[in-house]
């Protein structure tokens, strides 16, 4: 096991969550499930998930970060965890647990983190237009730069 593990807290459907979240990422599975709690692995993060009742509920101050590799897996990742949920700006969407992800580019780090600070702010300006992030959109925006 992990030293850390983050534990999510569900009212009710713990069970439900950890099934959706494994069918949407590769490398995943449920370890073990019962009444309470469900312990899962997302590409190899593992993660436990309590139905805790409606105490307490997820805000955006707490986020998955998801590093995507492509276009494709950003639209793919945003269209499956915003069904029944919403898309936020720059890149998150609140799933319909209420639970925040971030869905970036790899590629936005190594654009930001550029010496040319007119080329790294040009990028967060376009950034800050978005909604689902478009890594061509955020290229374009460090080339003109």
């Amino acid at each position: 096991m992990q030293k850390i593990t983050p534990f999510l807290w569900f009212d009710d459907n713990a069970v439900e969550a950890a099934e959706l979240y494994v069918s949407i990422f590769k490398n995943s599975k449920i370890i073990s499930s019962g009444v309470m709690i469900v312990k899962f692995e997302l590409e190899g993060q593992e993660f436990f998930a309590l139905n805790g009742g409606p105490t307490y509920t997820f805000s955006p101050a707490i986020s998955l970060f998801v590093d995507c590799e492509s276009q494709a897996e950003i639209d793919d990742l945003t269209e499956k965890l915003t069904a029944g949920g919403e898309q936020q700006r720059c890149g998150w969407v609140r799933d319909k647990y209420g639970l925040s992800w971030q869905i970036v580019p790899s590629i936005l780090g190594e654009l930001m983190q550029s010496d040319d600070e007119r080329k790294a702010q040009s990028v967060m300006d376009e950034m800050l237009t978005m909604m689902k992030l478009d890594i061509a959109r955020l290229q374009a925006a460090y080339d003109r730069a």
